[in-house]
């Protein structure tokens, strides 16, 4: 992986696999491993709507699947006009695995804000949280 324009382009290019025929919301991503590998995801709507999954966890879902339990970065592309922040669910999901990652909130047209987990998420419950 070049760079951060790369892993925007691969999530852009997910983006055109969205499934949302029900919010007409479609969204791409893609997650760098910390050892290099990319992942893409786009979101997957269903008429029963609570079976929705988020491009995000779909990308970091075949991430885990093939191994990768560490991420550096993840490109969130959507067509609106302004970038948009992962849901509550995906940043939960994503804190379990990298408190510290780096997340690119995309349009078509390219980066538009570089933030980071722990900024969208302050004090995320994790592992730590649960009694031992």
């Amino acid at each position: 992986m070049d760079s951060d324009r790369d892993l925007f382009e691969i999530a852009k290019r997910a983006l055109g696999n969205a499934y949302a025929p029900y919010s007409r919301f479609r969204v791409g991503a893609a997650v760098l491993t910390r050892e290099g590998n990319v992942y893409s995801g786009c979101n997957v709507e269903n008429s029963s709507y609570g079976l929705t999954v988020c491009a995000e966890r779909n990308a970091v879902f075949k991430a885990i699947s093939e191994g990768a339990r560490a991420f550096d970065t993840l490109a969130l592309v959507s067509e609106s006009s302004h970038p948009v922040s992962p849901c509550g669910a995906c940043l939960q999901v994503l804190s379990e695995f990298t408190p510290a990652l780096r997340i690119l909130l995309c349009t078509p047209d390219g980066i538009r804000r570089t933030t980071t987990l722990s900024e969208l998420l302050p004090d995320a419950f994790g592992p730590d949280d649960l009694p031992r």
